[in-house]
């Protein structure tokens, strides 16, 4: 990482691929911007660009201990080889409205007859209109329907931290496998792959593999699929036929 320019309050500082920059924005970015702040006595942005757009094949990525006193940031963003959901969120306890109803409709269409109807399914909203909600009475019911298949649920940002992971650990076979040997594919906060290019370009291969075999995608975003800046055409575009 080496710094290039302060001007405005906002520090730039390069990197060497898009793959190291997304590893910095997604665990340090804060952390980066605090330390800053301690040191300059003023807040100091950090902006964080890419030097070349393409990946060394021997691509490294060195381990980095910073002091963070929020408890919430060491807490580890991995996700189990199952599924996990909250026992709370059942389609008994949704409370369906006027706004919600047709979401509703169609994630018990999905669970009933995963892959056949409403594939992909994307549902968008603001917080609190119960899109996790939804994601995990989906995964819940499918399961009770369905017992044999296999349901993966998680978030765009634990999605962005497997697959860093994968490629500094030089595994991302089993990321792949991991993410596209799967029936349904649950995955909330896609909106958080917005300025992510490295990431956008896998889950559009993981996305095609699963669609392409008839297994059943629900993403769930706080904004619609045009309103979600940088986010890949080609991306955009299997975003919006659900």
């Amino acid at each position: 990482m080496t710094p290039c320019d302060l001007k405005k309050n906002t520090l730039t500082v390069s990197v060497s691929s898009a793959f190291a920059r997304e590893w910095l924005e997604s665990r340090y970015l804060s952390l980066l911007n605090n330390s800053t702040k301690k040191i300059a006595g003023d807040k100091i942005a950090i902006k964080i660009i890419t030097l070349s757009p393409d990946l060394p094949d021997d691509v490294f990525f060195p381990e980095i201990k910073l002091e963070d006193d929020d408890s919430e940031n060491k807490k580890s963003s991995s996700t189990s080889n199952g599924p996990f959901f909250n026992l709370k969120y059942t389609f008994d306890t949704f409370v369906v409205g006027s706004g919600n109803r047709f979401a509703c409709t169609a994630a018990l269409a999905i669970s009933e007859n995963p892959g056949k109807t409403y594939n992909p399914l994307f549902i968008y909203g603001g917080v609190g209109l119960g899109k996790t909600h939804l994601l995990h009475a989906i995964g819940q019911y499918t399961k009770q329907l369905f017992p044999d298949l296999t349901i993966k649920y998680v978030s765009a940002e634990n999605f962005l931290n497997d697959f860093i992971n994968a490629l500094r650990y030089k595994n991302i076979i089993a990321f792949k496998n991991n993410y596209r040997n799967n029936d349904i594919l649950l995955v909330d906060d896609i909106q958080f792959l917005e300025e992510k290019e490295a990431s956008q370009e896998e889950f559009f291969h993981t996305f095609n593999t699963l669609h392409d075999t008839n297994r059943q995608i629900v993403l769930s975003s706080d904004r619609p699929p045009k309103s979600i800046a940088t986010l890949e055409d080609r991306l955009r575009s299997r975003f919006e036929w659900g």
